[in-house]
């Protein structure tokens, strides 16, 4: 790890236990005080040096009930590296605790994605996907590995310095959604009108399609019509007010791919109106950059920039702007700088798109770390846990609802049960029906 890493993993520490905490180095082992205190934990292993290029392929696994210690979610801990794990794996001695499975390598591994930098086993959209992963291939994809091991490391705080109060996280649900398409029938060519209303009509056996798609895209001026079938950011806020969450919807501002990308325009009228109740309702707006923008900086940050232009015209302003890549594109960490040129405030984008859960080992929002540079960056990262896409798509998990619904629980228990952020992605176009409806309402009811 180079020397830009150990105030960055100090900075993660203050912010998850207490800002007393310090962490420093001596003949490549580390050590965690506290200020003012005597004693300290030592880390003298560096199990995971191995996975830093993606090339390890050993996972043990440590049961922490069998040395007193207690799990998060009741079950044995996955210990990603290329040691085999000797008991006891944590040890008191006269100048405090030696910990000797190296909690921080895999903090730092996890959440800077060393993992994918330089990959080439990328999906059709030069996605580094979910089956390449180590966490899928040794099972542990559905645990959020780094905080149960942060929960392990923080009783062995209290026991140290038992006096210490730590802060204490409490779990919050956080949902999103990616405006890809407003409106089912407004925006695009005549064309594309055609088009839909022949796929509701053949498809789904939507007859009154044939009437209602022209009257919408003509009723459709300065405002998005009711009777549209995605115009449900009214009854999406609603839903949302009712359980105490603000919900965070991320608009397209450009066209890199006219295929993939939105067919509206931020400008538009309708658009305007749409930005403005978001706002006035108390919820977010934030950028979701076109499809062909994740390798450049240049990109995100002109469509960034118009849609805060657009906002600002509109009398909206936010302290914080955030967003997430079209189709989960990223490539580490290209994109993660692009984002922090952008003067954006934090990224969801981090989950995979053909399976749900922990990417990056966390449900924290944390600062980000170029480990190609070996900097940190003003930039936070807000993992998202689960997309709806990802959880009912037929080409990635293909669940049926029943199943899809415990999927959903499971991983939002385990969010509960380190005290994190269960980060939600749900897409307006995906809750048109009342079953869709429904699975989105027991997904924050549970």
């Amino acid at each position: 790890m180079g020397n830009a890493v150990i105030p960055w993993l100090e900075q993660l520490l203050k912010e998850r236990f207490c800002p007393e905490l310090r962490l420093s180095t001596d003949l490549g082992r580390v050590r965690l005080m506290l200020s003012g205190l005597e004693g300290r934990i030592l880390f003298d292993r560096r199990n995971v040096a191995c996975l830093e290029n993606g090339l390890g392929s050993g996972c043990e696994s440590w049961d922490p009930e069998t040395e007193g210690w207690e799990s998060a979610i009741g079950l044995t801990l996955p210990a990603p590296g290329n040691a085999k794990l000797e008991g006891p794996l944590i040890e008191r001695d006269n100048k405090g605790y030696v910990v000797h499975y190296d909690i921080l390598g895999l903090t730092y591994w996890m959440l800077s994605r060393i993992e994918e930098i330089g990959r080439r086993d990328l999906d059709a959209h030069g996605r580094f996907p979910a089956t390449a992963s180590h966490a899928f291939r040794h099972e542990y994809l559905d645990r959020p590995i780094v905080d149960e091991w942060m929960h392990i490391l923080g009783q062995v705080i209290e026991r140290q310095w038992p006096r210490v109060k730590l802060k204490e996280n409490i779990f919050e649900v956080k949902v999103s959604h990616d405006v890809d398409r407003p409106s089912r029938y407004a925006f695009g060519g005549l064309g594309q009108l055609g088009r839909r209303i022949a796929g509701d009509v053949v498809k789904r056996r939507e007859l009154s399609s044939a009437v209602r798609g022209p009257l919408v895209r003509w009723r459709t001026r300065d405002r998005l019509d009711e009777a549209d079938p995605y115009n449900n950011f009214e009854w999406i806020m609603e839903v949302s007010e009712r359980y105490g969450l603000a919900s965070a919807f991320y608009f397209i501002a450009g066209r890199t791919d006219p295929r993939k990308d939105g067919d509206y325009e931020v400008e538009d009228p309708a658009i305007r109106h749409l930005l403005r109740r978001i706002h006035t309702r108390g919820h977010e707006i934030g950028l979701h950059p076109s499809y062909a923008t994740y390798r450049s900086a240049d990109l995100v940050a002109r469509e960034a920039d118009r849609l805060r232009r657009v906002c600002a015209e509109e009398g909206i302003r936010q302290e914080k702007w955030g967003g997430r890549m079209h189709y989960l594109r990223w490539e580490q960490p290209t994109t993660l700088r692009a984002w922090e040129a952008a003067g954006m405030t934090y990224d969801s984008t981090m989950t995979y798109a053909d399976h749900a859960g922990f990417r990056c080992g966390t449900c924290f929002e944390y600062p980000a770390f170029d480990a190609v540079a070996g900097q940190p960056l003003n930039l936070r990262i807000r993992p998202l846990i689960a997309m709806e896409c990802s959880v009912l798509g037929d080409q990635y998990m293909g669940l049926k609802k029943s199943d899809a619904l415990d999927e959903f629980a499971k991983l939002k228990e385990r969010c509960r049960a380190v005290r994190g952020a269960f980060s939600l992605l749900w897409h307006n176009s995906e809750l048109r029906t009342p079953d869709e409806r429904l699975l989105y309402e027991s997904v924050l009811s549970v």
